[in-house]
């Protein structure tokens, strides 16, 4: 056999394996989460305990679930709060959130806002990196910039949160994974 026949069949098969490993996918268990939802949470990531909820994301109503990397930079949250809007006012609600969080950091750079069908249920969906700023006088501190990827379900008279971010300069190797477990969320 000629070495040129078999440096090609040989490449062949490298592109082949690559384009298989490129379109598997990322690795994500379904998991349940809260009452009716399952979502698929990336492989490696943990569920926070109810006390590092707390401390990561202190509020009054704190979230369904938190899942984070091993080095607990990225996070996946599921929240839940009640709404008095219903699934007809998306168009709207769409505009409304998307301005919050215009007005919640210093800069935003939408990368997709749509409403979106998703295993028969509708979805507001938001993806963005935002930036914060330190806007004191003599602060030379470089602004904060984190992917997002927001997606928001009524589901009743709740109104559910899944929130997907990471460190912006991330983004490249977490946005396949962010978008693929958006895809999964199953409501009941």
């Amino acid at each position: 056999m000629k070495t040129s026949s078999l440096f090609g069949r040989l490449t062949a098969l490298l592109l082949v394996a690559a384009l298989l490993v490129a379109f598997a996918g990322p690795k994500l268990t379904k998991t349940p989460v809260g009452k009716n939802i399952t979502i698929g949470v990336p492989q490696g990531f943990s569920a926070l305990p109810d006390d590092g909820i707390a401390a990561k994301y202190p509020s009054p109503r704190k979230p369904l679930a938190v899942f984070t990397n091993p080095s607990g930079r990225v996070d996946l949250s599921v929240a839940q709060k009640p709404t008095t809007f219903t699934d007809r006012d998306y168009g709207l609600l769409l505009k409304i959130y998307k301005s919050s969080i215009q007005n919640m950091y210093s800069k935003v750079e939408f990368l997709s806002e749509d409403i979106r069908t998703i295993n028969k249920r509708d979805f507001i969906a938001l993806e963005f990196v935002s930036s914060v700023a330190d806007n004191k006088r003599g602060s030379n501190l470089a602004p904060i910039r984190r992917y997002q990827f927001v997606q928001y379900a009524i589901q009743g008279d709740q109104l559910l949160v899944f929130t997907f971010n990471c460190p912006a300069e991330e983004q490249p190797q977490w946005r396949p994974t962010a978008q693929a477990l958006m895809q999964s969320i199953m409501v009941k």
